[in-house]
């Protein structure tokens, strides 16, 4: 078995290699140890009747499990995890052709620096993305999934989306610069790998000066919590001073409401992957004018014609 799979990663392209997929069973290890603490670990400070889910069942305590939704993260990261092969294995394509012909220059991959350059040019547009994936609809469907759990656990970490496309996009400055592809998709994966440690709420606040720099559980409880001063905020993945610097960071104030704030109501993968579309789909169809189609298209999640917000 071994042998195996070695051998299917001796055959990948060495710029599909995922780091990701080895840090697999140690994620499978976390989750383990987390649900087995809110088994062991109950916190008595917010009992569990005094919040309700969208389908009404009692809230989750801090860090709680439940069975459905966290088979469904897992089962939405396996696929999740095949679909990006295929997307990065089209991104793979066009980054060669901008890193061999068009950069101006070609930075050596064995220097440490270039994967510094690397890893932090995926952050800083990972954030520009995150930040378009809330703000434009068409690009939200894309992202509404990992948002749809109304638990915080490490399990929601791994509840991802199944079209990377916008991602691809929005990282092609970095081989057009001349970083190499196949650090272009090293700094992702490290990028993915440290932001599944953040999805806790088993960790309060960190020391100060930690809080200040990096992406923290504390801070992105608040870009998972659907309660309006936490919306659209704390977009960073691993440094939260691109927030700090945009005007997009929020300190947490108070335990999160988690899930999205019109909740979608099942454990159908594809549903959950698809819905949002299909409610496009449905407002493009019943709107009146092209510019109103363009709007539910682009516009953010919510959007709705001048008409329809004066008339409600």
């Amino acid at each position: 078995m071994l042998e195996t799979l070695s051998g299917l990663w001796d055959a990948l392209p060495e710029a599909l290699r995922d780091p990701v997929a080895l840090a697999a069973p140690f994620f499978v290890l976390m989750i383990g140890l987390e649900a087995l603490a809110a088994l062991l670990l109950e916190d008595d400070e917010q009992p569990a009747g005094e919040r309700r889910t969208s389908d009404g069942r009692a809230a989750p305590r801090r860090g709680g499990y439940e069975r459905r939704d966290a088979l469904t993260s897992l089962t939405l990261g396996v696929v999740s995890a095949a679909t990006m092969a295929a997307w990065k294995g089209l991104g793979l394509l066009g980054y060669a052709v901008l890193f061999a012909y068009v950069a101006p220059w070609q930075l050596p991959a064995d220097a440490w620096w270039t994967w510094a350059l690397a890893i932090l040019g995926v952050d800083f547009l990972f954030y520009w993305a995150h930040r378009i994936a809330h703000r434009v609809r068409l690009v939200w469907a894309t992202h509404q999934a990992h948002h749809s759990s109304e638990y915080f656990n490490f399990s929601t970490a791994l509840r991802q989306k199944w079209n990377n496309s916008h991602e691809l996009v929005l990282w092609a400055p970095l081989p057009l610069l001349g970083v190499p592809p196949a650090l272009v998709f090293l700094g992702f994966s490290v990028s993915l790998v440290y932001q599944f440690f953040v999805h806790t709420e088993r960790v309060g606040r960190l020391w100060r000066p930690v809080e200040l720099v990096l992406n923290t559980p504390s801070h992105h409880r608040v870009h998972h919590g659907s309660d309006p001063e936490y919306l659209d905020r704390n977009y960073g993945g691993i440094l939260i001073v691109w927030d700090r610097l945009f005007g997009s960071f929020q300190p947490e104030l108070h335990r999160p409401t988690y899930g999205l704030t019109v909740p979608v109501g099942t454990y159908h993968l594809l549903r959950l992957q698809t819905h949002e579309y299909a409610a496009i789909g449905r407002d493009v169809r019943r709107a009146g004018t092209w510019r109103d189609k363009v709007g539910y298209v682009l516009g953010p999640p919510g959007w709705r014609p001048a008409a329809d917000r004066v008339d409600a």
